[in-house]
């Protein structure tokens, strides 16, 4: 249903004239989010209280019109654009810190919270909080709950969803609801708490969150890995993983991944290399440094070229903000591209490789792959130009080629960017029609009149 003036009226209310607008621009600003598609909302409002939300949930259950919860905007599936038109629903007003209990290792905070903010924040306190998703600088810790975001640091510490102790949220009734605990235990009924992360705002707005923290990692090394082909970094990925130690942080850059990032480096690279695994340890000074050696030495035994060990804090940085600009300058590329996560297991990541490298191959097109090798979770892109017919139909059919390779080596079509609506077709290729149905019906308790980000995950 359209939202009408006398609606409207009633939401300006609820948040002010100022927490409100319907202007063409406006709208037209949160139209869109990192995968470029674009869908015109009927106007963006701006809540700074859960009771702000729960109202105008209240009128559009009434009203029947959609609402679209919405962060930075920074997702890769489309999870927050309006494909049903509606109002967005932005979070970031509701941007406080809330709390930092440095006894009991926890944190409160809103939704709007940026995630870099919070890392300073906690970090200042001698505390840490590991999810660390490449757009840390922008998106906000609403939209990871949303996704269940996990970032480079995941495959020593978990995912968003692994530092998450309870919430309160906004049902599409307007209810108010509290889920979880602030303990490091709790298993008083079912885990609502595991059930909202990660489903992309279909089922609560969620206004405030509690946050496990854990202490500040007294020293951190980072090193730079250089090999001649991929496959080779590939395997000795996996070999690294077999070792009793775990690196906090293992990223690999392809050699087209590599050759977009070679004049953001401080350092010079080897002639021959044609591939990069930024390896991170960290613990005490003592353990930090032995294990940096043992991991230099074991990959040098394995064929890699050069072994770069970052020497101060400024280094480390330059390696890291080269490979989190690696997304948006693949357009250097080409003008378009599909994103898409895929989480082999570890020992397949060899596997996997060798099946992206025939998919370029394949389909002609540039294939560029980078991401968290240490938990098998990659980002393959696939470059093209949407305005020829031809590259387009490529594109999508390298795009089936990858996710059938992904499933048939025990993988998943998306390790932290959700489904949102450029995965909705692929979902039912990995998640049989009895649990589907078991989502849908779950769907349908939380927000039985479907207005709380509609067109999102399910077919």
């Amino acid at each position: 249903m359209a939202i009408t003036r006398d609606i409207f009226r009633e939401i300006e209310t609820i948040v002010g004239s100022n927490g409100l607008s319907t202007k063409k621009e406006d709208c037209l600003v949160y139209s869109y989010d990192a995968t470029g598609k674009s869908f015109l909302p009927e106007g963006i409002v701006f809540p700074r209280t859960p009771e702000q939300v729960s109202d105008i949930f209240k009128l559009a259950t009434r009203h029947l019109f959609p609402i679209v919860p919405r962060g930075a905007g920074s997702g890769m599936t489309g999870g927050s654009v309006p494909v049903a038109g509606g109002l967005v629903l932005v979070t970031s007003r509701m941007n406080q810190i809330l709390d930092i209990d440095e006894k009991n290792f926890t944190a409160r905070v809103g939704p709007g919270v940026i995630t870099a903010d919070l890392h300073k924040a906690v970090e200042a306190k001698g505390l840490f909080y590991p999810p660390d998703p490449a757009s840390s600088a922008v998106c906000t810790i609403g939209g990871n709950i949303g996704e269940c975001a996990g970032g480079p640091r995941a495959v020593k510490y978990g995912v968003t969803r692994d530092y998450v102790l309870g919430l309160k949220a906004v049902l599409s009734s307007g209810a108010l609801i509290s889920t979880g605990v602030s303990t490091a235990k709790g298993v008083a009924g079912y885990d609502l708490t595991r059930l909202i992360v990660g489903s992309e705002g279909t089922l609560a707005l969620v206004t405030e969150i509690t946050l496990r923290l854990l202490p500040k990692p007294a020293a951190v090394k980072t090193m730079a890995v250089f090999f001649d082909q991929m496959s080779l970094a590939a395997q000795t990925v996996s070999a690294v993983m077999k070792q009793a130690l775990i690196p906090r942080c293992v990223e690999y850059l392809d050699q087209a991944s590599l050759a977009l990032v070679r004049q953001r480096l401080s350092f010079s690279l080897p002639d021959r290399a044609r591939a990069l695994v930024i390896l991170e340890i960290d613990g005490s000074e003592t353990e930090v440094d032995m294990a940096s050696r043992s991991v230099s030495k074991f990959c040098l035994q394995n064929g890699a070229l050069a072994v770069k060990i970052a020497k101060d804090a400024r280094e480390t940085a330059v390696l890291w903000e080269a490979r989190k600009a690696l997304s948006p300058i693949l357009y250097k590329i080409a003008p378009h591209k599909l994103n898409e996560d895929i989480v082999v297991p570890i020992s397949k990541i060899p596997d996997m490789v060798k099946a992206i490298e025939k998919i370029q191959k394949t389909s002609g097109l540039t294939v560029v792959s980078f991401g968290h090798a240490g938990d098998g979770n990659i980002h393959c892109n696939i470059m093209y130009d949407r305005t020829d017919p031809d590259q387009a139909a490529r594109a999508h059919q390298a795009m089936d080629d990858l996710f059938g390779h992904t499933l048939r080596l025990g993988g998943t079509i998306t390790g932290e960017h959700g489904v949102g609506i450029t995965k909705m077709d692929y979902l039912p290729k990995e998640i049989g029609p009895e649990e589907l149905a078991l989502m849908k019906g779950i769907k349908q308790v939380f927000d039985p009149e479907n207005i709380l980000n509609p067109g999102k995950i399910f077919l």
